[in-house]
């Protein structure tokens, strides 16, 4: 039987890896639950493993029979038969090999799938909250290192710790009933080789640890210098001289690793193999002995010596199986961790569609703060290090050294008891100094957070009373930096609608005015914007989210500050899009722009977290009071922008 095991496993697995890790009771229950599906596929994994052992018995005792019986009788029907006993074997063991790697690859790769997707569901239907908190590196880590790892120890950890157990037992099991003096004999020589393998093997652990630190560095790096913006402030800034020497050093360091480790692997089986030969000129010496005073016959010498070669490797894979079971049960743990973060903005039991929307929204009594890191997201994939300059302050926002984060000062509410009402069709403006809380109130109309306490209705029904689906189906938003995906122009717009015709793109896109920038592009609607639409302008970016916006055909428009950046070319094309975006749709602009402003139905002035003013232009500037002030400055900015 094939051993499926390189120098790393047979070496050990790294103590420290796990060390001061704590893994539930009750994860090997939910470990074998999450298997079920698989149950038939791993019992004929096991089988197939239980009639390789069995089958790899067969040789050495045909031998010894071919030795002390059909040889000496002269019988050469039966040594014909025999020897065509043998290559049956080896072919049926290769067929059965052949299975066990398919039963292996079959189940591995279910289980991959499975928590692929498992995980990438329930992540990307996690609040804001989790993502404003989440480094995405180390959350992209757990949906592949870790799955990996989760389903390595299902097929190789598990296939392994099985494998070597049932070679080991049959193994052991035929030697003794052989001669049970050279079985103790071989057992005897096992610590001579696993002490100073086990001395390496950490030594080995160390430098791939290194070369796992180094690796991510240099990855990061690459991510870092690769994207659009990092390699214009390299080119900008950078020095491309010192970037090649750092990367180099690390390069450098990493193959020299490889060397190291490829001579300490090949030291190791080096080792095995003469540990081995030891193992069986001891045999053979001890075993001549006997065979000379007529105790065992010459075949069963024979057949001891080829059974010996096979349990030096599986004895010594099992000194470390504790902690491969372990290490495989810690990645387990790490997947489900994720997949049991709390979701705490969730369709309610009973939650309905919004029908047919009108579009009146309203707030009443509305207050808001922030959640805790506590609320919905994970202090583990923060990775946020210990503050060390004093500010305690600080603190309160990292995780514990048990992964635990610490009890959060009070939480400071962002807004105070707002009410509001909008009728359908109304464009009301929200202005207001920054911090006021004008992203956040707009923020909790397509349910992004959950309010406090009051409630915020869309049509008279509490948001949170609706199925998410079909309120962000009724509320488009188009933000200050809108986002594109790495895709073509038709992609990123069919997102909205994915069975939008050809014929309502391209009317959406004339109407928000974008449509003769992309006919102007090199493959027209086939065009690749590049990583965040980097190829497009921001007045371009801001058109195609538009025009997005327009195949989704929504009743309710939230437009957070999106055209606060734009020059007044582009700002003038981005106004005469929303002209028709906004037409006989309920609108709610945070605007700072003079001409929203002004052309709005209704003007909310925000400050600090309260609805301070209501009402229309003319209305506010009479009042005199913050609005005017924020006209007037709104005012000599816009002039001071003019061309002289």
């Amino acid at each position: 039987m094939t051993m499926r095991m390189g120098p790393h496993m047979a070496m050990g697995s790294d103590p420290e890896s796990i060390k001061g890790i704590e893994v539930s009771s009750g994860i090997v229950r939910r470990v074998l639950g999450l298997a079920r599906p698989y149950r038939a596929m791993m019992g004929g994994f096991l089988a197939t493993i239980v009639l390789e052992a069995l089958l790899d018995l067969a040789p050495p005792l045909v031998f010894r029979q071919i030795i002390d019986t059909t040889i000496p009788s002269g019988d050469r029907g039966q040594l014909n038969t025999l020897a065509m006993v043998v290559v049956g074997v080896a072919l049926i063991s290769a067929a059965l090999s052949f299975g066990e790697r398919w039963w292996s690859a079959r189940i591995g790769e279910g289980l991959i799938y499975d928590l692929r997707v498992k995980l990438f569901d329930h992540v990307q239907r996690m609040p804001v909250a989790f993502f404003t908190r989440t480094q995405t590196g180390a959350l992209i880590s757990r949906l592949n290192n870790d799955v990996i790892g989760a389903q390595r120890a299902v097929t190789s950890t598990l296939g392994s710790v099985l494998s070597n157990v049932i070679v080991l037992s049959t193994t052991l099991t035929a030697m003794l009933i052989l001669e049970w003096r050279l079985t103790l004999l071989a057992l005897v020589l096992l610590p001579v080789f696993i002490l100073p393998a086990k001395r390496v093997g950490r030594r080995m652990q160390a430098l791939t640890r290194e070369g796992f630190d180094l690796n991510s560095h240099m990855n990061t790096t690459m991510t870092e210098r690769f994207n659009v913006a990092g390699a214009l402030l390299v080119k900008l800034f950078g020095n491309y001289r010192q970037e090649a020497d750092e990367f180099s050093a690390r390069a450098g360091r990493v193959r020299d690793i490889g060397v190291r480790s490829a001579m300490f692997g090949r030291t190791f089986f080096i080792a095995l193999g003469l540990v081995a030969a030891v193992g069986t000129a001891v045999v053979y010496w001890l075993g001549g002995q006997l065979v000379i005073s007529g105790a065992i016959t010459l075949g069963t010498l024979v057949a001891l010596a080829a059974y010996v070669t096979r349990i030096y490797t599986p004895l010594t894979s099992l000194t470390n199986a504790r902690v491969d079971i372990m290490t495989a049960l810690v990645s387990f743990d790490r997947v489900f961790e994720v997949v049991d973060t709390p979701n705490p903005i969730e369709d309610r039991p009973g939650a309905y569609d919004l029908v047919e929307p009108a579009g009146r929204v309203q707030f009443d009594n509305v207050r808001f703060h922030y959640p805790s890191g506590d609320h919905g997201s994970l202090a583990s994939l923060e990775l946020v290090p210990p503050i060390s300059d004093g500010d305690e302050s600080d603190d309160l926002q990292a995780p514990t050294g048990n992964g635990k984060r610490p009890t959060p000062s009070e939480p400071v509410e962002v807004l105070k008891g707002v009410s509001l009402s909008i009728d359908p069709g109304q464009l009301v403006a929200v202005v207001g100094p920054s911090g006021a809380g004008k992203s956040t109130l707009c923020s909790l109309v397509p349910r992004l957070y959950d309010v406090s306490t009051g409630r915020v209705l869309i049509d008279g029904n509490d948001v949170r009373d609706l199925t998410q689906d079909s309120l962000h189906e009724a509320i488009g938003v188009v933000s200050q930096d809108p986002h594109l995906f790495h895709e073509s122009v038709l992609a990123n717009l069919r997102y909205a609608n994915r069975d939008a015709s050809m014929g309502q793109v391209e009317a959406a896109c004339r109407a928000a005015q974008i449509h003769g920038v992309i006919a102007d592009l090199p493959d027209g609607y086939s065009t690749i914007v590049g990583e965040r639409g980097y190829r497009l302008s921001g007045g371009e970016k801001q058109r195609l989210a538009i025009a997005r916006m327009l195949l989704k055909d929504p009743a309710i428009v939230v437009l957070d500050e999106a055209t606060s950046h734009l020059d007044s070319e582009n700002e003038a094309l981005v106004q005469e899009a929303l002209s028709v975006a906004l037409h006989g749709r309920t609108s709610i602009v945070i605007a700072h722009r003079l001409s929203t402003i002004t052309a709005a139905d209704q003007i909310l002035v925000v400050d600090r977290g309260r609805i301070v003013e209501t009402g229309q232009h003319a209305e506010l500037l009479e009042l005199g009071g913050l609005y005017a002030d924020l006209y007037r400055t709104l005012v000599r900015a816009e002039h001071d922008a003019l061309p002289t």
